[in-house]
């Protein structure tokens, strides 16, 4: 039997693929199916991978052959601050999944740049600014005000789905580059944002019900606003560094306070009877209020707490409580579905995983013959037969 021909790569390439690619060691070798120990010779220029091996290694770390065979490690991205809180056991790390929505999304970003260069356009600069010292209060109705969002127009969307697009497109109007993913499980990460001058990033995780990705949408719009990159989680009191915790704090309050401003919510008829006191809510009041405001219950009782219209042991109660029903409505699909793949609609879900300003940016390029259609399909990661049903999407 002939012996199998080494790949004379530099070892530093292995280490830089798998580590930027959210990969320890031992996670690479077991799905590599090599020992870890053959691993580390490999990173450590002791020995050397088979072709066939280095192309499962590529295939693994996400990463084209030909860069493996590169001189030396390409730059990186710099690192994204993890804002989220530590786990119970141990130091938090970001996946592989999660790993990649970050490398996709500063690719995307990347590309429209491109996109626009090639049309002699400028993207929109996103001017919205803030700081740590301001009051969120204040800054949520300098939100409201600069996103064109009033009171009138708000109660007309009454559904969280509707509500999520409605803000998404002010947003990128705003001249933010929206994203959603779908490879990170909920309990990983709500979303991220990356800061730029120009086309600033922010990615909600699609596998969120459409209230919390509404509240993601602002929470991460506020970190932009800070000139912030990082990865949060929306929820507080958690252990994470003082500084972090103050900063997701403040981005959920501002949050909250666009979503839901003060004075709105104090005028509310039913809310304006009571007048300040740790008072009991129903749920079918509660309910009221979040599809006036096209938001979570758990938004509503928070703002409740925060003016003083009703007690911390009732937050608590009522935040055990959605987040049982939310498990059990969870668990209903999972009975409905039976296991069976759910039918995918391509264009639908490229337009909404890619945001509508990101794929018409694609498409125009495309038919003012800049860029193929080879090229639109391997941009949006579809099959070229699902372009016309994208440009239907787009009312192209």
């Amino acid at each position: 039997m002939s012996k199998r021909s080494k790949a004379t790569i530099k070892p530093a390439l292995l280490v830089w693929a798998r580590e930027t690619a959210g990969f320890d060691l031992s996670t690479a070798a077991e799905k590599l199916d090599v020992d870890e120990e053959k691993l580390a010779a490999w990173e450590l220029g002791e020995d050397q991978p088979s072709i066939p091996q280095l192309r499962k290694a590529a295939e693994l770390y996400k990463r084209p052959l030909a860069v493996l065979y590169l001189p030396e490690p390409p730059l990186t991205f710099q690192p994204m601050h993890d804002f989220r809180r530590l786990p119970d056991l141990g130091l938090r790390r970001f996946t592989p999944e999660l790993t990649l929505e970050i490398r996709v999304a500063h690719q995307r970003r990347e590309l429209a740049l491109e996109l626009f260069q090639d049309a002699d356009e400028e993207p929109n600069i996103f001017s919205l600014t803030t700081s740590i010292k301001d009051n969120p209060e204040t800054v949520g109705t300098s939100v409201r005000k600069s996103l064109k969002v009033d009171y009138p127009l708000q109660s007309r969307w009454r559904d969280p789905r509707v509500a999520f697009i409605a803000w998404r497109s002010r947003i990128e109007d705003a001249g933010v580059l929206v994203f959603q993913a779908s490879r990170i499980e909920s309990a990983e990460a709500s979303g991220f944002a990356i800061w730029a001058d120009t086309l600033p990033v922010m990615v909600v995780n699609r596998k969120d019900a459409y209230p919390r990705r509404v509240f993601s949408l602002l929470h991460e719009l506020a970190h932009l606003m800070l000139r912030q990159s990082g990865v949060s989680d929306l929820e507080t009191g958690g252990l994470r560094p003082q500084e972090d915790e103050r900063v997701e704090a403040f981005c959920n309050h501002v949050a909250a306070a666009t979503l839901v401003p003060h004075d709105l919510l104090l005028a509310e008829p039913i809310v304006a009877a009571r007048g300040v006191g740790r008072h009991e809510w129903s749920d079918a009041e509660v309910q009221s209020l979040s599809v006036a405001y096209s938001v979570s219950r758990e938004t509503i009782v928070r703002r409740l707490l925060t003016f003083h219209r009703a007690s911390e042991d009732f937050y608590g109660r009522k935040r055990r409580q959605y987040a049982i029903e939310f498990q059990q409505q969870r668990e209903r699909e999972k009975v409905k579905n039976d296991g069976k793949p759910i039918p995918r609609n391509m264009p639908r879900e490229t337009v909404a995983d890619f945001g509508k300003p990101f794929v018409r940016r694609v498409i125009e390029n495309y038919h003012q013959d800049r860029i193929s259609l080879s090229e639109v399909s391997g941009y949006l990661g579809v099959k070229v037969r699902h372009v016309p049903g994208i440009e239907r999407q787009l009312g192209i």
